[in-house]
């Protein structure tokens, strides 16, 4: 039996680690002088960048993870810590510097195409969005829980597209104030799940190895 509060949790903390709403501002400054056609260009070509980075990260994640020689309990363990660092910055209101800082956002003004860098990467699929994706997948024992797992990446994905195109409505309504209270929520929430990642590896890791 398929256990959908378990894919439940799995989208409540992909959307959280995404963050679009915290992205909005970075948006609106990288974009500030494209023409609307061109904005929705943009924002299409960023959903579907992170689309195929976290499709590989689900697939093929693992492979990578054996190639180095890394366990899966030291990676919950290390993904935990850097999501806890993530959910830290958010509980600040603040851009956590692993996903994009001040430089690479005042170069990205500059590029013409801002879609794959920064936009999708490292701002929406970084570092946290990768490795949870990978942690998620190593507990999906079947073909159907992967399929399941693949509609789930593309439905927070999509979830991209209307908040990014909506992004100067969504700022002019609830303003910097409302942007921050709600990174802060999710903030609190991924704090939460990066602390269970952490007890989880480190005990299952004592289990294993005592």
């Amino acid at each position: 039996m398929i256990d959908y509060t378990f894919y439940i949790h799995i989208f409540v903390t992909l959307f959280s680690i995404l963050n679009p709403v915290g992205a909005i501002p970075i948006f609106l400054a990288v974009t500030a002088n494209e023409s609307d056609k061109r904005k929705k260009a943009t924002i299409k070509k960023t959903v579907i960048s992170v689309v195929v980075i976290l499709f590989i990260s689900a697939f093929g994640g693992n492979y990578v993870l054996a190639f180095f020689g890394v366990d899966i309990d030291s990676f919950r363990i290390a993904g935990g810590i850097l999501l806890l660092l993530i959910s830290i910055h958010m509980l600040q209101a603040k851009t956590p510097s692993v996903k994009n800082n001040e430089e690479e956002t005042n170069e990205a003004v500059e590029k013409e195409d801002v879609s794959v860098v920064p936009l999708a990467i490292p701002l929406l699929a970084g570092p946290g969005s990768i490795s949870t994706v990978i942690l998620f997948s190593s507990t999906i024992p079947d073909l159907m829980g992967m399929a399941l797992f693949s509609i789930i990446i593309l439905m927070v994905s999509l979830t991209i597209f209307p908040f990014l195109l909506l992004s100067k409505t969504i700022g002019d309504r609830i303003g910097n104030t409302g942007l921050n209270i709600a990174t802060r929520v999710m903030g609190l929430f991924l704090a939460a799940i990066s602390v269970k990642f952490i007890l989880e590896g480190t005990l299952h890791f004592l289990k294993v190895n005592l």
